[in-house]
């Protein structure tokens, strides 16, 4: 009987783009008392193993917190499963804003004290007793009430490339750090003001909305859902969004685009930029914000000490990072002294750092830039003919066209137009709303994106 996952991600990738089918990458949590955590972890993989379930699930005595993707054509089914526990009938089930086939590469249920880390020992705490639950356009009217404090219960690094308007982003590392410190800074506010919070999905909130409630805050409120939910009924009913920027999210995408407004700055050289990204240097992994031209200049690292290192022979690496225990600094997303701008007021650029080699004094040569022009992105590949098929979303392209399909895991393939399908008929040129197809000495993943080079 497998009850762990026993494939490795590039295995599972490419099982993913072999399957080529479409899937769904999704959340849901849900507080209830669980009597046998273990017990109930098993039986979640047993049944969600069958169905290509991968993803991150966390149970715990007080209930269960879920991120994970799965094969759209079996989404009914993985219903019916969590539907026979009766605390989890008819729970709402988040469907992200970005969808993307290997946004989880292996399935993952664990057995955690608790579905979120609050360090609190209180027997009288009531996780069940919640504040009242908005939907988005009572939170887009509760925002302008001038009675309203609202307050990001997210972590620094996370409200950092996005956030509502007006709200108050304490700069904490971990959920646990922000309930006493909001407490201690809005003591004065129990009874006069409303309390409104929000987070990525609404599993944060609900504690928290408990927690505020339990210290004798009278009027609490929470987004419904979270910022997933609230851009879902912002696009159905045609409201306002009043987030602004992209929302974190915990799988390899690490966010989705909200809105077109970039509102915090590249760590590195300080330039407008919300793309966070893990240091390539395995021994390091630290997650910080990093824009195209750094990410070029400093090949994908936090410092010139990771570039050194990741030119050295594999072996000399494995032994810098054996025994060292990296957990703590990559908590610390995006607060490493390492990090230029993000770290000095006064900053003069970013630095070039010498690379390992034979001959003394060669340095890290900067790479001319391509200029390049968005077209689309992929929406599916066919392995057997090797054919990629992608959505014009604006521009155009046209026989005799260099484009370029960067990705993830693709990395940067390109290659010039000499023939292609539009819509399903030979054509010279695709638009925008078209979708084209063309064969391809590579596989492409939903999440790459297609350019134009331009002269």
């Amino acid at each position: 009987m497998q009850l762990y996952n026993t494939l490795s991600a590039e295995e599972r990738a490419i099982m993913i783009d072999d399957a080529g089918k479409q899937r769904l990458t999704l959340s849901f949590y849900a507080y209830a008392q669980i009597s046998n955590p273990t017990q109930f972890r098993n039986e979640l993989f047993l049944a969600w193993n069958s169905l290509e379930v991968l993803g991150r699930i966390y149970v715990a005595p007080e209930g269960i917190n879920a991120q994970l993707s799965l094969p759209a054509d079996n989404f009914y089914a993985f219903k019916d499963t969590i539907e026979v526990y009766d605390f989890m009938k008819g729970i709402r089930l988040n469907i992200a804003v970005e969808q993307d086939d290997h946004s989880f590469l292996k399935l993952t249920v664990k057995v955690r004290d608790k579905i979120v880390a609050d360090g609190l020992v209180d027997e009288t705490f009531d996780v069940t007793n919640i504040g009242i639950h908005l939907k988005a356009k009572e939170f887009n009217d509760l925002l302008e009430d001038p009675n309203t404090i609202v307050v990001d219960m997210r972590n620094h690094y996370e409200s950092e490339i996005g956030h509502f308007t007006k709200a108050i982003k304490p700069d904490v590392d971990t959920f646990r750090e922000s309930l006493p410190i909001i407490e201690e800074q809005l003591s004065e506010h129990k009874q006069d003001k409303k309390l409104l919070m929000y987070c990525t999905g609404g599993i944060r909130c609900e504690k928290a909305s408990a927690y505020f409630k339990h210290k004798g805050f009278e009027n609490v409120y929470q987004l419904e859902g979270g910022i997933i939910e609230y851009t879902r009924q912002v696009k159905a009913e045609g409201l306002e969004s009043k987030f602004i920027g992209k929302n974190f999210v915990f799988d390899h995408r690490l966010g989705e685009r909200i809105t077109n407004d970039i509102v915090s700055q590249c760590h590195q050289c300080g330039e407008a930029c919300d793309v966070h990204t893990n240091c390539v240097n395995e021994g390091c992994h630290l997650l910080f914000i990093q824009c195209d031209s750094c990410k070029e200049k400093m090949e994908g690292c936090c410092s010139a000490e990771c570039v050194r290192v990741i030119h050295l022979p594999e072996e000399e690496q494995k032994a810098i990072r054996r025994g060292i225990k990296n957990g703590n600094k990559i908590f610390k997303k995006g607060k490493s002294d390492v990090l230029t701008f993000k770290n000095n007021e006064e900053t003069h650029g970013i630095f070039v750092a010498e690379k390992p080699s034979r001959s003394v004094g060669t340095t890290i040569k900067k790479e001319v830039k391509v200029k390049k022009q968005y077209i689309g992105k992929g929406t599916h590949f066919f392995p057997k003919p090797s054919i990629g098929q992608f959505l014009i979303e604006e521009n155009e392209i046209k026989i005799g066209d260099t484009i370029l399909i960067k990705g993830t895991t693709t990395g940067e393939q390109k290659l010039v137009i000499s023939e292609m399908l539009v819509n399903d008929l030979a054509q010279e040129n695709a638009i925008a709303g078209d979708t084209c197809t063309f064969k391809l000495p590579f596989r492409i993943r939903l999440s790459d994106k297609l350019y134009k080079i331009l002269d």
